[in-house]
């Protein structure tokens, strides 16, 4: 089972959205057949098994093994990824373009920003062979900031080291890699 696959086709996303599969999708956390399932969501069989069709149909569970029990066969499936996101390109047409934002300092540029790399990383996964590693680094912390001018003077002293990085190991013959950097107040988190 992949740990997360970016779903970029609007009929996969409509399936998954469906409450009755949802529901079967996340009783599916361990592999389990129409009956199990059944019986974890409170469903006949038959229903379930129709709607796991649905669901593999879209790449959404995947067939894991069969077993024989007495002259009958129970097929038994998992979710093909233990999360789901969606990629912004179902919701339209043609990708959110950072550079048609111009407050760079904005939460709309960095939802661009963002979303942008979740389609072009999604779409890079879903090209690669599923053990295939696609070369990324992610650096996620938290800073506490003491005042407004601390955090200028830490945002600008990052600019500089980025750039100096990028000025030492940018090669124009090389293979392009994208960095983004991005900072945004930490939400409150619900006790």
């Amino acid at each position: 089972m992949n740990e997360l696959r970016v779903l970029a086709d609007g009929d996969a996303v409509e399936v998954a959205l469906d409450p009755i599969r949802a529901s079967i999708l996340d009783a599916l956390a361990e592999p389990g057949s129409a009956t199990t399932v059944a019986a974890k969501i409170g469903s006949t069989r038959q229903k379930v098994n129709y709607h796991l069709k649905s669901l593999e149909a879209h790449g959404l569970v995947e067939p894991v093994e069969t077993r024989a029990w007495g002259g009958i066969s129970e097929r038994f499936v998992r979710r093909s990824a233990r999360h789901l996101v969606v990629s912004p390109n179902v919701l339209q047409p043609t990708a959110v373009d950072p550079d048609a934002i111009a407050d760079r300092l904005s939460a709309a540029y960095l939802i661009a920003v963002n979303a942008r790399a979740v389609s072009e990383v999604g779409a890079i996964a879903s090209g690669s062979a599923p053990e295939a590693r696609v070369p990324t680094l992610t650096v996620d912390t938290v800073i506490g900031f003491a005042s407004p001018d601390d955090r200028a003077a830490f945002a600008g002293e990052l600019q500089s080291a980025i750039a100096a990085l990028a000025a030492k190991y940018h090669h124009d013959d090389g293979r392009p890699h994208r960095l983004t950097v991005s900072s945004y107040p930490r939400p409150k988190e619900s006790s």
